[in-house]
């Protein structure tokens, strides 16, 4: 899937949106301004990061050993809860289910207020 591909997917959920809190990369995707996706999208690194449950987290490195791994750029605590996935020859089902579930997983981070808030309007 090209970048501009799971750009735009990543800017299709309600409430989303882009951002560059760390420079150029990774573009980052937010809801209620956490970020729920990390994507970049250079050839020669072309990867995305996404938020997840430590549950899901370890069922997608299980399925896609050495292609989805712990968040590679966080601190050993918070891994668990992040994947990275290697985005070469990736199925685009899975990566789309992925930010789905990457999406979801921050929306429920949210007290139960806050959730119906960013949904009330949409």
């Amino acid at each position: 899937m090209k970048a501009e591909n799971i750009m735009a997917y990543c800017l299709s959920k309600h409430k989303a949106c882009e951002t560059y809190p760390f420079g150029d990369v990774p573009i980052c995707y937010k809801l209620n301004n956490k970020i729920f996706a990390q994507l970049y999208p250079y050839e020669q690194d072309y990867k995305i990061t996404l938020k997840c449950t430590a549950e899901m987290g370890f069922f997608y490195r299980q399925m896609y050993p050495d292609i989805v791994v712990r968040g590679y750029h966080c601190p050993p605590i918070q891994q668990p809860y992040w994947n990275t996935i290697y985005l070469k020859d990736f199925p685009v089902d899975e990566l789309l289910n992925m930010i789905d579930l990457a999406y979801e997983t921050v929306l429920h981070s949210f007290s139960k207020k806050i959730q119906n808030e960013i949904l009330s309007d949409k």
